[in-house]
């Protein structure tokens, strides 16, 4: 996912700098939105593995 959140982010950066002002905020959007949801899985499966995971 984070994949994906990085692709959207350099298609916004591109748009951006060749002027296309409603892609480049579309796409900058949906890349803020990709990255949150991948912050909170992962803090998640973080989570989860410290108090389930196997001990040492």
């Amino acid at each position: 996912m984070l994949h994906w959140a990085l692709l959207f982010l350099i298609v916004a950066i591109v748009a951006g700098v060749f002027g296309f002002g409603g892609i480049a905020s579309a796409s900058a959007g949906i890349a803020q939105i990709l990255f949150v949801i991948f912050m909170v899985l992962f803090i998640v499966a973080a989570l989860a593995r410290a108090l389930f995971g196997r001990a040492p």
